[in-house]
């Protein structure tokens, strides 16, 4: 069957990732859905940091989530806010002590093996894994929650990038942030 050997070695690569992120959070004394939660917090922009977007993009129910904001807030790991031009709207940020419960072991380790590739072979690997991201989440009509440079409707500036869903400036930390309103770019005809 086509596709099963690449199935196979994502998965793999998932099932290692995702118990590095849990041996984290389990030493930093914390359960795996809050690591996760910090570590969602940590990478999501402004259009992203919100309990609604983090339920979406960890798969859990708002109960869960709810509980879970809870528990983080009352240890000072997390601050909910307003929304400043809709108070309707909760924001969750980090909070310093919120930030130095997350290991990075994880991501360097990562980063390290990512910079063992040369990086032509790099570039190719993430250019194709972003095609079949963007195949696989548009035959299933799902979010990518992807980083907001690589969406169809990021548009570079020089100092400032734009928002061409939203119309908003985009800073260069919000562009390199994921988003749940991410798209992703169509990939060129007769690639993947």
């Amino acid at each position: 069957m086509p596709g099963t050997r690449l199935h196979s070695l994502l998965a793999s690569i998932a099932r290692a990732l995702q118990s590095a992120q849990r041996q984290a959070a389990v030493a930093a004394g914390l359960l795996p859905v809050q690591g996760a939660i910090l570590a969602y917090l940590r990478d999501a922009n402004r259009y992203s940091n919100t309990p609604q977007a983090l339920a979406e993009y960890l798969a859990l129910t708002k109960g869960t989530v709810s509980q879970s904001l809870k528990l983080l807030e009352a240890h000072g790991w997390i601050a909910r806010n307003n929304d400043d031009t809709d108070r309707r709207v909760v924001r969750l940020t980090l909070t310093r002590a919120g930030r130095e419960r997350i290991d990075e072991t994880a991501v360097n380790d990562w980063r390290t093996a990512g910079e063992a590739l040369p990086a032509t072979e790099r570039r190719v690997a993430e250019a194709a894994l972003e095609r079949l991201l963007g195949r696989w989440q548009q035959a299933r009509g799902g979010r990518t929650f992807g980083v907001c440079r690589t969406c169809r409707h990021f548009q570079p500036g020089k100092s400032e990038h734009l928002c061409g869903l939203t119309g908003e400036t985009l800073s260069e930390r919000d562009s390199s942030r994921i988003c749940r309103e991410h798209t992703v770019s169509e990939p060129p005809k007769g690639r993947l």
